[in-house]
């Protein structure tokens, strides 16, 4: 089972924890203390040690098994079975590629599965190790859900800078060529509240449930800040998508206005020429009886001609305002 399990930490009640081996994890006992098994699912070992040796039922071993998860909690039994998911903090990934963490917790014990490291776990377990972590189970698990959306704080300010940037970009007419950031601004919000959306709900499910009597009344404090914060996130998202949006909006707007300034200018030169272009097509035909054709001053009077009906053309158009 080692090969897929992450950690097996006892929580000692004052803060700290300690690792127990595979032989003193098969001895542990409720009274000895709170003890926090996290394991990668992708592992047969994990798979196997769940559904033999966890004591949990077949709907607890599916759901931390689950290779598609959507942001949950419900009672079961004795226990809560939860899904929640964490900005993909792994180097070279999409931020908004999120990491699934599904957990099961009772009053002593909490089972958790991934399948790629949570910069949450990482966190907590440094906690732990400087004596400053969780002291039971309850505690444990709303620290975590607090570490999860931690770094929305950061996401949500890189988001907001970016947006404003391509607002000053279109302030001075480059946007154009940003099309594909701001199509992938776009895109990160998106996703964002579709992951999240369901994660706000699913702590409050957690809050309102009334079957966890056994949280305590600080733990559903610390959730119900971290539901306020993920919902304050949520909101801010919201409006920076409307923002990139209107930003979308009026860059199409400006291409536009440019593509119709273009179309004018080559209608009114189209509208100059074509009488010229009449003119030199209807004296250039190769018939008796065109005017002038013998006369020395033809080619001037022509000219002078077209001069004077580009003239006239300008004038009119001016008059009616179109140039």
């Amino acid at each position: 089972m080692n090969q897929g399990l992450i950690h097996a930490l006892l929580l000692d009640g004052r803060g700290g924890a300690r690792e127990l081996d595979p032989g003193q994890l098969a001895r542990w006992q409720p009274e000895q203390g709170c003890l926090w098994l996290h394991f990668d699912y992708r592992s047969d070992r994990s798979r196997d040690w769940l559904q033999r040796h966890s004591g949990l039922d077949r709907v607890a071993t599916a759901a931390l098994l689950s290779e598609a998860t959507r942001p949950r909690a419900t009672s079961h039994g004795h226990g809560l079975l939860i899904a929640l998911r964490e900005v993909n903090q792994n180097p070279g990934a999409d931020p908004e590629d999120m990491v699934a963490l599904r957990i099961w917790i009772e009053p002593h014990r909490i089972v958790s599965t991934r399948n790629r490291p949570l910069a949450s776990e990482d966190m907590l377990k440094q906690r732990l190790a400087q004596q400053k972590g969780p002291l039971n189970t309850d505690a444990l698990l709303a620290d975590l859900v607090a570490e999860l959306i931690r770094p929305l704080a950061d996401i949500v300010d890189e988001l907001d800078d970016a947006i404003d940037e391509l607002e000053t970009r279109f302030l001075d007419n480059s946007l154009a060529e940003a099309r594909g950031e701001l199509l992938t601004q776009r895109r990160q919000l998106i996703q964002f509240r579709r992951y999240l959306s369901p994660q706000r709900e699913a702590i409050a499910r957690l809050l309102a449930d009334k079957d966890n009597g056994w949280l305590s009344h600080e733990v559903k404090t610390s959730l119900r800040e971290t539901q306020d914060s993920l919902h304050r996130y949520l909101e801010n998202m919201e409006a920076l998508r409307e923002r990139a949006m209107a930003l979308d909006d009026a860059r199409a707007n400006q291409l536009s206005e440019q593509l119709n300034k273009r179309m004018f200018v080559l209608s009114v030169i189209t509208a100059l020429f074509l009488p010229l272009s009449f003119m030199t097509g209807l004296l250039g035909v190769n018939l008796a009886g065109i005017p002038l054709a013998d006369s020395p001053a033809a080619f001037g009077i022509f000219v002078l001609t077209l001069t004077l009906l580009v003239m006239g053309q300008i004038w009119y158009f001016r008059r009616r305002k179109w140039i």
